[in-house]
C-alpha cells in the first residue's frame, strides 16, 4: 500500500495496535508510532501525534526514500509484521509491546526489529516525545553512552543494536543506518515511571520478542471458537484483550481520546475508561470464548467497583477503580482538527438505567457459566435490585448518554433485564430469595409499561423513547436480552432497516437524525445480525454477517463509526464495542464453540411472556 497523510494525519484505519496488558500503541503504515501513553492506557502520552503532528511527539521507524508498506499481524498475535519496499530493496520490521516471561513487564518496552531482505536500505529512526499536551518539555542526553528522555516524571531510553546509536539533540533522538540481505537491527524504547531505568540486553529484548509472538500464540489458541468467521473473532478477541487492564480486570472501552465521530465536529469523547455496559458486552463474549480468567478478573473487578462506589450504581470507571473526575478541554489541535479534545467524560455524572440490565446480565451468565457468588457481592447486587425497581420509571440519559432526559426504550428494557436476571439469581440460591416477588412483580409491570408506552404505530417498531416516532438501533438488542423475539422485534427490524440504514450498504446509523452529524455505528450492524438471528431470519442474518466482516481494516480493526461516503474509520480506535459486537452476532449465528467445562449457550432462553403486536 502506499502510504499517505492529509494535513500530518495518518487515516484512522491505518493504525495498527500493539498492547501488553497495561498501554496500547498505534502505529501507523509510514512507522510513526502517533498514540503511546505510558506507563498505562491513561497516563499522559509521550506520544500523541494523532491528535498533535506538531507537538505531540512520534517514534518512527522506517526508510529514507520513498517507499511501499505491506503489514500484517503475525498470525494469532498482536505483533506487527510490515515489509517495507523502496526503489533500492526491501527490509521487514518486526514490533511489538513486550511482556515477560511470567506476564507484563515491571517497565514498558517498544520493540522494533529490522531485517534486511534484499538490495540496499537505509532506515531512520526518531524518537522525539510530545509535550504531554502543554504540560511537559521533554528534555535528551546521554547518560552513560545511553541515549535518555526526561518527560517530567518519565525516562525513556532509546537503545539502538546493529548500528550507531545515532544523535541526540535537546528534545529528540535521532539516526539511520544502512541495511543488506542478512542484516539485523534493533530499535528498542524502555520506559520507566517515576523510578529507576532498567536497561536490557539486545538478547533479553529479542527474547522477550519472541516469547510475546509465543504468548499471543498460546492465549489466541484457547478461544474456544471453530465456526464460520473464525479468523474475524480471533482477531476481534486479540483487539479486545488489548483493551484489558491486567493490573486489576477493568475493560477500556477505547485506547484513545477525541477521535471524531464527524471529521471538523464536536462529538469528540475520551474512551480510557469503563463503562459498565461495555464491560458487561465484553465479558458475555469473553464467557462465550471460554476465555475464563479474563470473565472472572473482570467480574470481580466490576463487583469490587461497585460496590466501592455504591449504592448508587456509576455508569463509568476508571481503569485504577476510581471515579473519574469532570471533564476538561485541552488546548489540542485535534485529529484533522476536530476540536474540543477532552480528557475525561461527562457521562460519568448520568443517570443511564439501562446499566442494571448491563450489570445483572453478567452476573446472571457468569453464574449460569457454573460460578459463585460471594456473600458481600450477594447483598450489593440484591440492594441495586431494589434501587432499580425504585427507579425505572424515571427519565435518564439512554444508552447513548444524551442530554435531553427522556423515557428511553432501551433503558426500561435494561430495567426488565435487570429484574428478570435478579429473581433467576435468587430462584438459584445466588441472591436473597426473600426480595424476588418485588423484582419479578416490577418486571411484569415494565414490560407492559413498554409495550403500551413505547410502540410507535406510525412507525411500526419500538420507539426510542416513550411517546416518540424516533428510531433507535439499540433496541435490536431486545432479542438478545430476552426481552421480544417475536413480531414486533421483527417489525422494528424492518423499521430500523428502512428509516436509519445507508442505502445499499450493511451500515446503520444509531438513531433518527444521525445522518448528518456523524458516521454509521459499526457496533449496530453486528446488533442487526443478531437481531434478524432471534426473529428467525438466519439466511438474512448470515449473508448481513458476511458483508459486515468486512468493514474490517486492512489489519482485522474496527473503529468506533465508519463514513458511509468513503468507507473511512470515525470515532476511537480501536473501538471495544464494534469488535465485541462482531463476536456476539457470530455466536448467535450458531453455537460453534467448542464445549468445554461451564458451557451454556451465550443468550439466556426468552421470558415466558413475549409482546405481540
Amino acid at each position: 500500500m502506499k502510504v499517505t497523510r492529509q494535513g500530518g494525519y495518518a487515516p484512522i484505519e491505518d493504525y495498527a495496535v500493539l498492547g501488553d496488558g497495561r498501554t496500547i500503541a498505534l502505529v501507523a503504515a509510514d512507522g510513526s508510532v502517533d498514540w503511546w501513553p505510558t506507563p498505562t492506557l491513561h497516563a499522559p502520552p509521550i506520544c500523541a501525534a494523532l491528535l498533535d503532528p506538531s507537538t505531540g511527539g512520534r517514534f518512527c521507524l522506517a526508510p529514507v526514500a520513498g517507499f511501499d508498506a505491506e503489514r500484517t499481524y503475525l498470525p494469532e498475535t498482536n505483533v506487527i509484521e510490515t515489509v517495507y519496499r523502496t526503489a533500492t530493496g526491501s527490509v521487514r520490521v518486526t514490533e511489538a509491546l513486550n511482556s515477560g516471561m511470567a506476564g507484563r513487564l515491571p517497565w514498558t518496552e517498544l520493540a522494533r526489529r529490522v531485517e534486511g531482505l534484499d538490495g540496499r536500505v537505509r532506515m531512520h529512526w526518531s524518537l522525539a516525545p510530545g509535550d504531554r499536551f502543554g504540560q511537559a518539555r521533554p528534555w535528551a542526553g546521554l547518560r552513560s553512552g545511553i541515549p535518555l528522555i526526561v518527560v517530567q516524571d518519565q525516562s525513556v531510553a532509546l537503545l539502538v543494536f546493529g548500528a550507531d546509536p545515532g544523535s541526540v539533540t535537546d528534545h529528540a533522538v535521532t539516526g539511520d543506518a544502512e541495511l543488506l540481505p542478512g542484516d539485523e537491527l534493533l530499535v528498542a524504547a524502555v520506559v520507566t515511571d517515576d523510578e529507576p531505568l532498567f536497561v536490557p540486553t539486545r538478547a533479553s529484548i529479542e527474547g522477550r520478542l519472541r516469547h510475546s509472538v509465543a504468548s499471543w500464540r498460546s492465549w489466541a489458541q484457547g478461544v474456544e471458537y471453530e465456526g464460520p468467521w473464525r479468523a474475524a473473532v480471533v482477531r476481534s478477541a486479540l483487539a479486545l484483550k488489548t483493551l484489558f487492564y491486567e493490573p486489576g480486570g477493568a475493560i477500556a472501552a477505547a485506547a484513545t481520546t477525541s477521535l471524531p465521530e464527524w471529521i471538523g465536529g464536536e462529538k469528540n469523547w475520551d474512551y480510557r475508561f469503563s463503562w459498565i455496559r461495555d464491560s458487561s458486552f465484553t465479558i458475555d463474549a469473553f464467557i462465550g470464548l471460554g476465555l475464563h480468567e479474563e470473565v472472572h478478573a473482570s467480574v470481580s473487578w466490576l463487583l469490587s467497583a461497585v460496590r466501592r462506589h455504591g449504592p448508587e450504581l456509576h455508569v463509568i470507571y476508571a481503569l485504577d477503580g476510581s471515579l473519574p473526575g469532570g471533564q476538561s478541554e485541552l488546548a489540542v489541535a485535534g485529529y484533522r482538527r476536530s476540536r474540543p479534545v477532552r480528557a475525561g467524560n461527562g457521562a460519568a455524572s448520568q443517570r443511564q438505567l439501562g446499566n442494571f440490565g448491563d450489570l445483572f446480565d453478567t452476573i446472571y451468565r457468569y453464574v449460569n457459566a457454573g460460578h459463585l457468588l460471594d456473600h458481600g457481592s450477594s447483598l450489593v447486587l440484591a440492594d441495586l435490585a431494589d434501587r432499580c425497581c425504585d427507579q425505572w420509571m424515571t427519565r435518564d440519559s439512554g444508552i447513548w448518554e444524551l442530554e435531553r432526559l427522556e423515557h428511553y426504550t432501551f433503558s426500561k428494557m435494561g430495567c426488565w433485564v435487570a429484574l428478570d436476571r435478579a429473581a433467576k439469581l435468587a430462584a438459584d440460591g445466588q441472591l436473597p430469595v426473600d426480595r424476588a416477588s418485588r423484582w419479578t412483580g416490577e418486571a411484569v409491570e415494565i414490560q407492559e409499561w413498554i409495550g403500551d408506552h413505547c410502540w410507535s404505530e406510525d412507525q411500526g417498531a419500538y420507539a426510542m423513547c416513550a411517546g416518540s416516532d424516533e428510531l433507535d438501533a439499540s433496541v435490536l438488542l431486545a432479542g438478545r436480552m430476552g426481552f421480544d423475539s417475536g413480531v414486533r422485534l421483527a417489525r422494528t427490524v424492518e423499521a430500523i432497516q428502512e428509516g436509519i440504514g445507508v442505502p445499499d450498504s450493511p451500515l446503520l446509523y444509531r438513531y433518527s437524525g444521525m445522518q448528518e452529524e456523524e458516521g454509521a455505528f459499526v457496533a449496530c450492524t453486528f446488533w442487526m445480525v443478531d437481531a434478524l438471528v432471534r426473529v428467525g431470519r438466519r439466511e438474512a442474518a448470515s449473508s448481513l454477517m458476511e458483508r459486515a466482516v468486512r468493514l474490517v481494516g486492512e489489519l482485522g480493526l474496527l473503529g468506533e463509526q465508519i463514513d458511509p461516503r468513503d468507507g473511512s474509520f470515525l470515532g476511537n480506535f480501536p473501538q471495544g464495542l464494534s469488535h465485541l459486537a462482531l463476536i456476539n452476532a457470530a455466536q448467535a449465528l450458531g453455537d460453534c464453540r467448542r464445549p468445554g467445562p461451564g458451557h451454556t449457550p451465550s443468550t439466556p432462553p426468552p421470558p415466558e411472556r413475549t409482546l405481540v403486536a
